[in-house]
């Protein structure tokens, strides 16, 4: 289904409003993927959840937002763009006032869903409405400006919901979504144009099976990354048969995909090489974006007992500085400089940020060590996010541009998914490891070990304690220590891991080929 040449470019106050408006429609739906994790704990004594169940409010929106993206090309054919990128606020806005008012878990968990199969709808369709209003010679800015708001929002979530949950409750973290949707919506319906589509497709010709088994495999893929170790694995039912459901949903969406006549995800565009590589590496964007702001709050306040909003704070900063880089790399990208080399640049900086990262930390890294670390990664990051999106999608056209936006889109987010899977594992089980492997080397027949025993006894009787309890507390004390260093360990192994992968990418990024013309990124988008 294509859509009638016409020109959505806008000028002066018009496209800043419809800007302003895609930048705040892309951090409410990020902000919020990362907001309710330091509110846990609240919700959980609030609503009289289990650990387990608490962590369902995270991934039911991750599913949401996962099962809708690769659809958003295709419904917004289906409404016009600008009525389903209305609807999509409402519905988002609507389910924030729902889950603020939930008095169960399991109601907050389905409000939740709700919220993010309407946020996730915000995520592409921003990206395409930034992009379309800019002339072709400023799409590099708009690629930047959108950027802002995803590399944003996810540093943004822990700090606001800190402060928020330290000085008023946890449903204010839903709420204040409200006002800022109303806004959004009101705006869109007043400034955002849509383009002219041909016919429709009946209900007839839908392709529900598509629909159905897009949400069977990416649904219980994302619940299999969300839940896996916590549930430990494959020693848990529901996790064996989301990952065989997960498979088997995927080989048969491709192949039905591939075979249908009215496809709802249209496959054939990863013929383009570009886009494979770029899919590739927006997963890697999205597995060092997210699992990088996932270790560091769990680091400083699990080992080094900061608090959340602590933890948030010091992320900022970074943040900045990727902000105000992107404008930059637009422009550079403009002036024709290779898509490539920007990558391989922010490629290499994230990995010196994450071996930084592995050399400084001890049990108790002091703020000020963390302070230039995390420059490097703000910076790396600004190097990133712009060419990934442009190399992606530089040797599509038409309408392929705005499927290929959505393959991206749903890689980045997979991506986030995988790395805190994937990092909450390895955390668990290095953990263990390290653990295990100091503990081999305190011998009791060692005169130094016992000595510190001792030592830390008679500190203790000189406090009043009794000798037998004085001896039991010197041996809680030594394991304490035990597990600090275990766990320091562990966070060294996770930065070095996620460095080398990073570094390892870079190789494959010089052999992709470039595109010859400048890439006209709107063509098609919508």
């Amino acid at each position: 289904m294509e859509f009638q040449q016409q020109s959505l470019v806008e000028y002066g106050a018009r496209r800043v409003i419809i800007t302003i408006t895609a930048i705040l429609c892309t951090l409410l739906e990020i902000v919020d993927t990362t907001i309710v994790n330091v509110a846990l704990n609240d919700m959980k004594g609030n609503l009289g959840a289990t650990l387990s169940e608490i962590g369902w409010v995270i991934t039911a929106y991750a599913i949401g937002n996962v099962i809708i993206i690769p659809m958003t090309t295709w419904l917004s054919q289906q409404f016009g763009r600008r009525n389903y990128f209305a609807a999509s606020i409402v519905l988002f806005t609507v389910a924030s006032f729902l889950c603020g008012n939930a008095h169960g878990i399991w109601e907050l968990v389905a409000f939740r869903f709700i919220q993010g199969v309407g946020g996730g709808a915000l995520l592409v369709t921003s990206q395409t409405l930034i992009t379309e209003s800019y002339p072709p010679e400023k799409r590099g800015m708009a690629q930047a400006l959108y950027g802002m708001g995803v590399i944003v929002g996810p540093t943004l979530g822990p700090p606001l919901g800190g402060y928020i949950v330290d000085h008023f409750s946890w449903p204010f973290i839903f709420y204040i979504n409200i006002p800022l949707g109303v806004i959004a919506t009101l705006l869109t319906l007043q400034f955002v144009r849509s383009p002219r589509y041909s016919a429709k497709k009946s209900i007839s010709e839908v392709d529900w099976l598509g629909i159905f088994l897009l949400a069977v495999a990416v649904g219980s893929l994302q619940f299999v990354l969300e839940r896996g170790q916590e549930d430990d694995w494959f020693n848990s039912t529901p996790i064996t048969v989301a990952t065989i459901a997960s498979f088997f949903g995927f080989f048969f969406f491709i192949w039905h995909e591939l075979n249908s006549k009215n496809p709802i995800v249209a496959l054939r565009v990863l013929k383009n090489g570009n886009l494979r590589v770029g899919t590739i590496l927006s997963f890697v964007l999205g597995f060092g974006l997210y699992g990088s702001t996932f270790i560091i709050p769990i680091y400083t306040q699990g080992t080094l007992g900061w608090t959340a909003t602590q933890s948030g704070l010091l992320l900022i900063p970074a943040t900045v500085v990727t902000a105000f880089m992107m404008p930059f790399i637009g422009q550079m990208l403009q002036r024709g400089v290779k898509q490539q080399y920007l990558i391989v640049i922010g490629m290499f900086i994230f990995f010196m940020y994450s071996f930084w990262g592995y050399l400084i930390l001890t049990p108790d890294t002091g703020k000020d060590n963390f302070f230039w670390m995390l420059i490097m990664r703000g910076l790396g990051m600004g190097f990133l996010f712009v060419p990934i999106t442009t190399l992606s999608l530089s040797t599509l056209k038409g309408r392929q541009i705005s499927e290929g936006a959505s393959f991206t889109g749903m890689m980045r987010q997979l991506g986030g998914s995988f790395g805190v899977a994937l990092i909450t594992t390895l955390i668990a089980r290095q953990n263990m490891f390290h653990r295990n492997n100091l503990v081999a080397k305190l011998d009791v027949n060692n005169p130094n070990v016992m000595q510190r025993i001792h030592n830390s006894q008679a500190n203790y009787i000189a406090h009043g304690m009794t000798p037998d309890v004085a001896l039991r507390s010197a041996y809680q004390s030594m394991d304490f220590m035990i597990n600090k260093q275990a766990a320091v360990q562990t966070y060294m192994d996770a930065f070095l891991y996620i460095g080398l992968m990073f570094l390892f990418c870079i190789p494959f990024i010089l052999m992709v080929k470039s595109s010859k013309n400048k890439v006209d990124i709107s063509e098609g988008m919508h």
